[in-house]
C-alpha cells in the first residue's frame, strides 16, 4: 500500500531532473517597444542640456557620483529632482557643461583642461582598474556606446550603457601597462524630423570616446585652438594617435564633437535599440520549452490528485463492516488531529500576513508593469511602485494574519497585527543598515542619505503600521473560521514515517518544482540587476508568476496529502515550509551565478550582493510559502469536509 501510494512521489521526482536536465542553458531577451505619452518637439538651434548620471561599475556594484572624479564641473552643480526608487537605486542626476543647439554639428569644443595631481591621478586609475563607466541622459535617453557584433552571419549592433573612464594597456612597445582616459568625446544625437514642420525629436544618443594627447601652440587661455583636432571638419577628425595618459602632474583637455543625423526610428519607438539583444530565437525557444514541462508536471500531478481523492472519497462514505472500518487506514483517520493548532500559531500567522502583503504588492506591480506604467523610460519607477504598493498592501496582511490567528482561538489581535507590522520589515532593515554602513564607508552614492532613510521609516510606522491594525481590526471582528471536524481533546500519536515523508526531505523535494518555473526568468532578472541591462518583458514575467502560483499550490497539496496518508497531521507548518524551501535553491543559483557570470572581486562589494540576494530570497520564502499554506489549508478543508465522519 505504502509504495503504490509512493508512485507519483517518484515519478514527480524523474520529471524533476529532467526538468533541470532541459532548462540549464539561458538564452538572450526579446525586443519589445515601449511609448510614452507625450514629447517635446525641438526646433533647429534650441539649446539641448546633458545630464551627467552615477559612474557605475559590474565589478564593484557600487556607483559615484559624476564629479567624484575631477570631470569639469559647471559653474553651479544642480541636482535633478529624483523619485524614491532614483535615490535607491544610487541615482545622482546632475547638469553638465556639455551643451548642444539642435542640428548644429560642433567639432572639437573644449570643456576645460586640467592637471592631475597625485591624489587626482590615483582616482582616475581606481576607476579605470574597476572598470566604471560614465552615464549620461540626453531628453531622458541614456548615452550608450554602440559596438558592432562580428560573430554575426548578418552585421548587428549591441549597445553598452556609458562609456568607460579610461583604459588600461600598453603604448608604442612598452612592456609597461599604462592607464589611459577617455577625454575626446564623440557624440551622435539622432532625431527624427516632422515632415510638416522643421521640428524634430530625439531618438538617439550615442558616443565614441577616444583617448587623445591633446597639443596646442602658445599659451593656454578660452580660445586655444587645439592643434590635435579640426574645428572645421564635418566629421569627427582626431590629428594625433598618441592616447592621453593619466599620471601625476599630466595636462589633461576635455573635449568632445557632436553630429546630429535624421533617423528613420519614430520617437514612440526610441527605446527599441537600447532593448534590442541576440538570440531571441533561442530566448523564446527555451522559455516555451520550460512552460511546456512546468504544465505537463502541473496537469500530472492535477490528475493523480482527482483520480486518487475520488476513489478514496467514494471508499470512505461507503457504508462498511466493523472489520473494515477497523482495517482502514489513511488520511481519515486523523480527522480528530489534522484542524489542531501548531506549535508557534502565531508566528505562522505572522508570516502568512507578511505572505499576503508581498502577494498582493507583486500582483498589482505587475499589473501595472503590463499597462507599460513602469517603462524603462521611467527610471526608479518600478521600485517607488513596489515600496509603496508594499506599505498599502498592510491592509490585507493584518487581515489575514487576524483571520487565521482567532481561528486558533487567539484573543489578543493587537499583538499579533503588532507582530506582523513588525516582524519582517525589521529583519530586512537590520540586513539593509548593515548594507548601507557598508556603501556609505566606501563613500559610494549608492548610500542612502538621511533624509531617503527618514521618508523610509515614516511610510513603515506612519502608512504601513496603522493600515495592517485597521486590517487585524476588521479581520478579527469577522466571525472566526470553522473547521469542517471536530478536534479531539488527546493527540494522537504518530507512526513511524517512510524515509521519503521524513520532514526534512519532504520540504526539500517540494522547493524543486516552484524553482525551477521561475528558473530561466531568474537569469535575466539577475542580469538586469547586477549586469546593468534593461529588463522589460513583464507580460511574460506575470505568466511565469500565475506558473509559480499553481506549482507552489499543487506540488504543497502532493505532499500534504501523501503526509495525511502516513496518519502524520503536523502538516501547517510543512505546507508553509515546502514551496518556501524553493528560496534555498534560488539562493544557491545567485551563488552559482556570482561565480560563474559575476566578475567582482572587492569584499565589500559581495557582501552587498548576498546581503541583497538574501534579503530577496528570504521575501521569495514568504511568497511562495504563503500560496502553499493556503493551496494545503483549501485542500484540507475540502477533503474533510467531503465525507462522513462519525
Amino acid at each position: 500500500m505504502a509504495f503504490r501510494r509512493s508512485l507519483p512521489l517518484y515519478a514527480i521526482l524523474l520529471l524533476l531532473f529532467i526538468h533541470g536536465g532541459l532548462c540549464f542553458y539561458l538564452p538572450g531577451v526579446a525586443p519589445q517597444d515601449f511609448q510614452k505619452v507625450s514629447s517635446v518637439s525641438i526646433s533647429s538651434g534650441d539649446p539641448l542640456q546633458v545630464k551627467v548620471n552615477k559612474l557605475t561599475s559590474t565589478k564593484t556594484q557600487l556607483p559615484y557620483s559624476f564629479y567624484s572624479l575631477p570631470y569639469c564641473p559647471p559653474k553651479k552643480i544642480v541636482d535633478s529632482a529624483e523619485n524614491l526608487g532614483e535615490v535607491l537605486r544610487g541615482d545622482r542626476i546632475e547638469n553638465s557643461r556639455y551643451v548642444f543647439k539642435m542640428r548644429e554639428p560642433q567639432m572639437c569644443n573644449v570643456v576645460c583642461k586640467l592637471k592631475l595631481d597625485a591624489k587626482t591621478a590615483k582616482e582616475f586609475k581606481e576607476k579605470i582598474d574597476d572598470e566604471y563607466r560614465v552615464n549620461m541622459i540626453l531628453d531622458n535617453l541614456p548615452l550608450v556606446v554602440p559596438i558592432k557584433r562580428e560573430d554575426q552571419i548578418q552585421d548587428s549592433t549591441v549597445y553598452q550603457l556609458g562609456f568607460h573612464v579610461g583604459l588600461k594597456g600598453q603604448y608604442s612597445g612598452s612592456k609597461e601597462e599604462k592607464y589611459f582616459i577617455h577625454n575626446h568625446l564623440a557624440f551622435t544625437v539622432k532625431y527624427h524630423r516632422d515632415s510638416l514642420t522643421e521640428s524634430a525629436r530625439i531618438v538617439g544618443f550615442e558616443v565614441k570616446p577616444f583617448s587623445v594627447k591633446h597639443e596646442y601652440e602658445g599659451k593656454w587661455d578660452e580660445k586655444t585652438r587645439l592643434t590635435t583636432c579640426d574645428p572645421h571638419a564635418k566629421h569627427t577628425v582626431v590629428n594625433s594617435n598618441t592616447p592621453q595618459e593619466v599620471e601625476e602632474n599630466k595636462e589633461i583637455i576635455f573635449t568632445y564633437d557632436v553630429e546630429f543625423q535624421e533617423s528613420d526610428v519614430k520617437w514612440a519607438s526610441r527605446w527599441d535599440a537600447y532593448l534590442l539583444m541576440s538570440d531571441d530565437q533561442i530566448h523564446w525557444f527555451s522559455i516555451v520549452n520550460s512552460l511546456m514541462i512546468v504544465l505537463f508536471l502541473s496537469g500530472m500531478v492535477a490528475m493523480i490528485m482527482l483520480r486518487t481523492l475520488y476513489r478514496d472519497i467514494s471508499k470512505y462514505n461507503e457504508l462498511e463492516t466493523q472489520e473494515e472500518a477497523q482495517e482502514e487506514t489513511g488520511w481519515k483517520l486523523v480527522h480528530g488531529d489534522v484542524f489542531r493548532p501548531p506549535n508557534n500559531s502565531d508566528l505562522l500567522c505572522v508570516y502568512v500576513g507578511t505572505g499576503v502583503q508581498f502577494f498582493g504588492m507583486i500582483l498589482v506591480t505587475m499589473l501595472f508593469a503590463i499597462l507599460g506604467f513602469l517603462s524603462p523610460s521611467n527610471r526608479g519607477g518600478l521600485m517607488t511602485a513596489m515600496l509603496l504598493l508594499w506599505v498599502f498592501m498592510g491592509l490585507f496582511a493584518g487581515y489575514a494574519s487576524a483571520r487565521l490567528y482567532k481561528m486558533f482561538k487567539g484573543s489578543e489581535w493587537k499583538k499579533i497585527a503588532l507582530r506582523t507590522a513588525i516582524v519582517f520589515p525589521a529583519i530586512v532593515s537590520a540586513i539593509f543598515f548593515v548594507l548601507n554602513a557598508l556603501i556609505w564607508g566606501q563613500k559610494s552614492s549608492g548610500a542612502v542619505p538621511f533624509g531617503t532613510m527618514f521618508a523610509l521609516i515614516f511610510l513603515w510606522f506612519g502608512i504601513s503600521v496603522p493600515l495592517v491594525f485597521v486590517g487585524g481590526y476588521v479581520g478579527f471582528k469577522k466571525p472566526a473560521i470553522e473547521n469542517p471536524v471536530k478536534t479531539n481533546k488527546i493527540p494522537r500519536q504518530i507512526p513511524e514515517q517512510a524515509w521519503y515523508m521524513n520532514p526534512v526531505f519532504s520540504v526539500l523535494i517540494g522547493g524543486i518544482l516552484p524553482f525551477g518555473a521561475v528558473f530561466i526568468e531568474l537569469f535575466f532578472i539577475l542580469t538586469s540587476i547586477w549586469l546593468n541591462q534593461f529588463y522589460y518583458i513583464f507580460g511574460f514575467l506575470f505568466l511565469v508568476f500565475v506558473i509559480l502560483l499553481v506549482t507552489c499550490a499543487e506540488i504543497t497539496i502532493v505532499l500534504c496529502y501523501f503526509q495525511l496518508c502516513s496518519e502524520d497531521y503536523l502538516w501547517w507548518w510543512r505546507s508553509y515550509l515546502t514551496s518556501g524551501s524553493s528560496a534555498l535553491y534560488l539562493f544557491l543559483y545567485a551563488t552559482f551565478y556570482f561565480f560563474t557570470k559575476l566578475e567582482i572581486t572587492k569584499f565589500v562589494s559581495g557582501i552587498l550582493y548576498f546581503g541583497y540576494m538574501l534579503i530577496a530570497s528570504y521575501a521569495f520564502f514568504v511568497v511562495t510559502g504563503t500560496i502553499g499554506f493556503y493551496a494545503c489549508f483549501w485542500f484540507t478543508r475540502l477533503i474533510y469536509s467531503s465525507v462522513k465522519i462519525d
